[in-house]
Formats: C-alpha cells, structure tokens, sequence
C-alpha cells in the first residue's frame, strides 16, 4: 500500500506476529532483489485501540509514526478487516492516534490523521540547541551554515526554507543532516520552498529510507515550521506538495491534522 507514493509493505499480524521483522524490511524492502518499499508495517493486536502498528524503515530500524502508513493502516482496516467506523484508533510507539475515514460505497477516498500535538522543546525532540524553541536557527551542515527549525512529530524533523528543492543535491545532503551531532537519533530532513502563502513544496530525506516520495510526519513538520516562521497560517489548510502527490496539514495549538489518500498497490505471498 502507499500514501501518495510513500510505500510500505504491510503485514496482517492479527493471528501470528511475524519474527524478526528488523531483518524482514530490510530484506523485503530492496528495490532490486525483493518486493521493494520504503518499509514494512506490521498490524498487530491492541488492548487500547483498534489496531497496534509498528514501523520498520528500510534499514531495519524501527520508526514511531508514520503518517503516510498510518492513513494506510485505515484503510486495510476499514475495506478488509470490516472495521467499519468513521473513527479508527491507532496504537502507536508516539502514543494513540485518531483516524477519521472518509469512504464511499465501502472504499476509503482519504484519511484525515490527528497526528497530536508538535513538539518543539529540543530535549524531547531529540535536538541539542538551547533554549525552547529551534526556529530558524543557524546550523553549520558540510561546512556551509544553514537556517533550521526542529519539529518532533513523534519522530524529529529538521525543516530548512529556501530554494526549489528540484535543484537540491539531495542525495548528499541529505546524509550530512540524517547524521549530525546535533540530533542524536538522527533526523528526518525537510527541504522546503514557499509558493504562496499556505502553499508548500517539500523533498524529504528520512533517516533509515534515504529519499521518499512522500513523508506525513514530514510534511505535517514543515507546515508547523512555516507558521513558526511566519510563511502560512495557524489554524488554515496548508497544501504541501510533494513528489509522489499533495497533504492537507492544519496546525493546531494542541494537534498537528493530516488528510490524504491512502492506496492499495498489489496482494500478495512471500516465502520467509
């Protein structure tokens, strides 16, 4: 299934947990040798909500949100496992997640995500500057300084403004920023232009993944990052354009909402 091209491979785990599943994305996700993916998912489960998800990207680490998964992870829901509810729970390592389905004749269009609130404390995002907020903030990257502003959504973004990111060398940079001593569990990086005021276009490098087609959590960062430094508007649809299609982030003082589709790719068997 993917999100606007952000792909995954997803798992039903709901009678038998998969093992290993650190080494499954790895292996499962290469583009080459196997299936390919930005990542597994795996369904599982939960005491507290509809549905456990747990995130592994393509190196085999586990990620805590994913909100172009999670709108995925609806969806599965919602069309196969008969959970027919406007609103779904998601259990998440970044806590419980709300999902509001918007369907027809039992397929689900889209999915708005209440993604919770955006942290900006750099302790809890994790991010070492001082103070209480990262915006805008000079940080040397490869021996050029940058202007950063840190956003956690459950997992850390670095957000920068500046240039169409088209003409980026992304594949180098993008490294640089996921690996700096600054962030201490590495970082997702958002490079970002401002069309228009409320209008965003985005390339994203996550750490684990390299470059996507689509990030939520990233997306949803850079439009937090763009009210902070005065580009768009709190409480207002903001239109985030990326490689692979368009989010709808509306930053709220106490919730971060995403809306976007959520598409079925192939079904499928693997031998383990």
């Amino acid at each position: 299934m993917h999100g606007i091209g952000n792909d995954y491979i997803y798992f039903d785990c709901f009678e038998e947990e998969l093992p290993d599943p650190e080494k499954l994305a790895v292996r499962l996700s290469h583009r080459h040798f196997s299936i390919g993916g930005d990542g597994i998912v795996l369904l599982l489960p939960s005491a507290v909500a509809d549905v456990r998800m747990r995130m592994f990207n393509a190196d085999g680490s586990e990620g805590k949100m994913c909100g172009n998964a999670i709108r995925c992870v609806g969806k599965y829901l919602y069309e196969v496992r008969n959970v027919k509810k406007e609103c779904i729970r998601v259990e998440t390592l970044s806590g419980i997640k709300t999902l509001k389905i918007f369907a027809r004749d039992g397929v689900v269009c889209s999915v708005t995500a209440d993604m919770g609130r955006a942290e900006l404390l750099p302790d809890n995002i994790p991010a070492c500057f001082e103070g209480e907020r990262v915006v805008s903030h000079p940080l040397i990257v490869g021996g050029t300084s940058y202007l950063v502003t840190c956003v956690s959504m459950g997992n850390p973004h670095c957000v920068l403004f500046g240039e169409d990111p088209d003409h980026i060398a992304l594949e180098k940079l993008g490294p640089l920023f996921e690996h700096h001593p600054a962030f201490p569990e590495r970082v997702n990086t958002e490079f970002v232009e401002v069309i228009e005021r409320n209008v965003l276009k985005m390339r994203v490098w996550e750490r684990g993944s390299g470059e996507t087609w689509a990030c939520g959590t990233g997306a949803c960062a850079a439009a937090v990052a763009a009210v902070l430094n005065g580009y768009c508007d709190k409480d207002a649809d903001i239109t985030v354009k990326l490689k692979g299609g368009e989010l709808t982030i509306r930053y709220r003082e106490e919730e971060v909402l995403m809306t976007g589709p959520a598409e079925f790719a192939f079904r499928g068997e693997v031998e383990l």
